[in-house]
């Protein structure tokens, strides 16, 4: 029984509809190129074909064999581009409707069609043969050729929207509004119609070219799309303080070119570039159908097997907030920098670093809610994962901070908070973290870190040592540190006097008035089976003393106060904590040493640990 393909299809196609879904036929499929990564089809509706390309996201049907040479199909979304002056139907999603059929009527082949069609097309094998020419006819399995005729067919009529408006010119006709998600290279004409869901600072440059200006946004439309959009220079200029986050826009007449995924964390392969012709008109009406924002929320405990520099959203219960403070970056520029701890359900938390005015802005908002004992909701929207110390999440240009965002996920979040999650133990991610949880920490005596050999395998061993401090070593327990910013994390290498008020840093290559001050503390812990010397940096310097390196610093070296040092120093000896420690060998020169760095130093609290020992009494056969 014969097939009845969609009358007119191509010629509807042509002539701008793209809302008759229209059944047709694949009489061929080539790969563009030799990179095999789109494919081309020639289509039929049984009396005229004509040149498609498939969207790269549909390859997947050819290669798995669901869309072959002879397939029925039915176009679901479609548009006609033209490609180098020539007509293309670009497919972007479609239905398989027969995965194998001869060929239906007599399609005629237009000149291009037919100078990349395949000589030979579906349906040949030793007992079928299929003829080319202008007017095809299949040969079944006997000797009888049988002709298909097309049905009669009225003419086409031309897309209504045009009708009795008087002659078109070539581009004058209004853009047609399509999802985000469908926007190709292959299209000539377009419009989107979006949300702005974050704008991203007027940044300046300058490269061989000479200098330039450029800003970006992001952009979500109503079937959750997501694209970036891009504009340099004079296009800055026209279109920066246009731009509102929050606002609704009609755009159209950009270019597409490829995402630079170093700078574009949004899932399209595609970005938008405006132009002097590009057109961006703001929509008065608000329109609910398209989202204010949409999140992907990671788990904090997913953070840590994330990779470096990764883009993502989180959302967790604000615990502590840190002030501001002033920091000098790498180009002597002074910034503001701000620290807060997140914590979720998952059992881990997170710092959460806060540039420019953000600490300001939402920092300061956040610090009054502590400050008063309320911990809020804060939804992060696009923050960047760092894995300098541990892992933890720094704000970029493009982040957005919410508090106590109308969100599903942060009235769960203070719903399980408010519960119990308040009191429920969680481990920090950032820093050098251990890398099982505390139910499952490795303990171990001084003896067992030296006879079991810890340290010498590829990976560093983590285990939790309970010690007492007998002795810090007081001569060299900081160094002068470079106080500027390599990103978005401090430099933190060791400083020289350059003269005799200015320090310099020879891998930032820079000199300040100022330097840092930071721990590199010695010192020796002991337990009931021997004693070790240990090493410890900044935050674990400050747990074990108590107060910061430059405190200390000045007491000893300024204020040349022996007294009050020393004071400080023996009121910590005799101190009894839980080590988290970092053991790995190193290499001092030619010689390999194994170097123990605490991670963490945390006081004993005896009721936690009567409960360990305990239940190690219980394990006891």
């Amino acid at each position: 029984m014969p097939v009845n393909l969609t009358p007119n299809a191509i010629a509807a196609i042509n002539g701008g509809d793209v809302n008759s879904k229209p059944l047709v036929q694949v009489l061929d499929i080539k790969p563009i190129g030799n990179s095999q990564e789109r494919y081309r089809f020639l289509l039929s509706d049984a009396v005229a074909t004509q040149q498609a390309m498939l969207a790269t996201q549909l390859n997947d049907r050819v290669k798995s064999g669901q869309v072959r040479k002879g397939s029925v199909i039915q176009l679901i979304e479609y548009i006609c581009s033209v490609v180098q002056n020539r007509k293309f139907i670009v497919v972007l999603n479609m239905e398989t409707i027969i995965p194998d059929c001869e060929i239906i009527g007599n399609p005629k082949m237009s000149a291009e069609s037919h100078s990349t069609a395949q000589k030979e097309l579906p349906g040949s094998n030793p007992a079928r043969s299929v003829g080319v020419s202008n007017n095809l006819s299949v040969q079944n399995g006997g000797d009888k050729m049988t002709s298909f005729r097309p049905s009669v067919q009225p003419p086409f009529q031309p897309a209504p929207n045009y009708k009795s408006h008087g002659t078109i010119l070539k581009n004058e006709a209004p853009a047609r509004i399509i999802p985000i998600a469908a926007l190709n290279p292959y299209q000539g004409r377009w419009a989107i119609k979006a949300r702005v869901t974050a704008k991203g600072d007027l940044r300046r440059y300058n490269n061989a070219r000479g200098d330039g200006k450029v800003f970006s946004f992001d952009l979500l439309d109503s079937d959750g799309g997501e694209i970036r959009v891009t504009c340099f220079n004079a296009v800055v200029d026209r279109f920066y303080d246009t731009i509102e986050v929050g606002k609704v826009y009609l755009i159209s007449k950009g270019s597409l070119k490829p995402a630079q995924k170093n700078f574009n964390h949004l899932k399209n392969e595609w970005e938008i570039f405006l132009e002097a012709s590009s057109s961006v008109e703001l929509c008065p009406d608000e329109d609910s159908s398209i989202p204010k924002q949409q999140f992907s929320f990671r788990p904090i405990s997913e953070i840590e097997n994330v990779e470096n520099n990764s883009i993502l959203d989180v959302i967790g219960i604000v615990i502590s907030v840190n002030p501001s403070v002033p920091i000098l970056r790498k180009n002597g520029m002074e910034t503001q920098r701000r620290i807060l701890n997140l914590k979720d359900s998952s059992g881990r938390s997170v710092e959460l670093t806060m540039w420019g005015e953000f600490c300001n802005r939402e920092g300061h908002q956040l610090q009054e809610m502590i400050d008063s004992g309320f911990f809020p909701v804060l939804a992060v929207k696009a923050g960047k994962v760092n894995d300098f110390s541990g892992k933890s999440i720094g704000t970029i240009s493009t982040t957005q901070l919410f508090i106590n965002p109308d969100l599903t996920e942060a009235h769960n979040m203070r719903e399980w908070f408010d519960r119990g999650g308040k009191n429920a133990a969680s481990q920090s991610i950032t820093r050098d973290i251990m890398p099982t949880g505390s139910r499952n920490e490795i303990r171990k005596t001084v003896s067992q870190i030296k006879d079991e050999g810890l340290g010498r395998s590829d990976k560093p061993d983590w285990v939790t040592l309970k010690a007492t401090i007998s002795f810090i070593k007081t001569d060299t327990f900081c160094y002068t540190a470079c106080p500027l910013m390599i990103g978005d994390r401090q430099c933190n290498k060791k400083v020289t006097k350059s003269g005799n008020t200015r320090w310099q840093c020879d891998r930032c290559n820079q000199e300040f008035e100022n330097c840092d001050y930071r721990y590199l503390l010695q010192a020796q812990v002991q337990d009931h089976t021997g004693l070790t010397w240990v090493t410890a940096f900044q935050e674990a310097g400050e747990e074990i003393l108590g107060c910061s390196a430059k405190e200390l610093y000045l007491l000893k070296y300024e204020e040349e106060d022996d007294f009050r040092f020393g004071e400080i120093i023996r009121s910590r000896l005799l101190n009894q904590f839980l080590f988290k420690l970092k053991i790995k060998e190193e290499m001092y020169g030619e010689e390999q040493r194994v170097k123990i760095t605490v991670v963490k130093a945390d006081k004993v609290n005896y009721t936690s640990e009567s409960r360990y020992l305990l239940d190690l009494i219980s394990k006891c056969p």
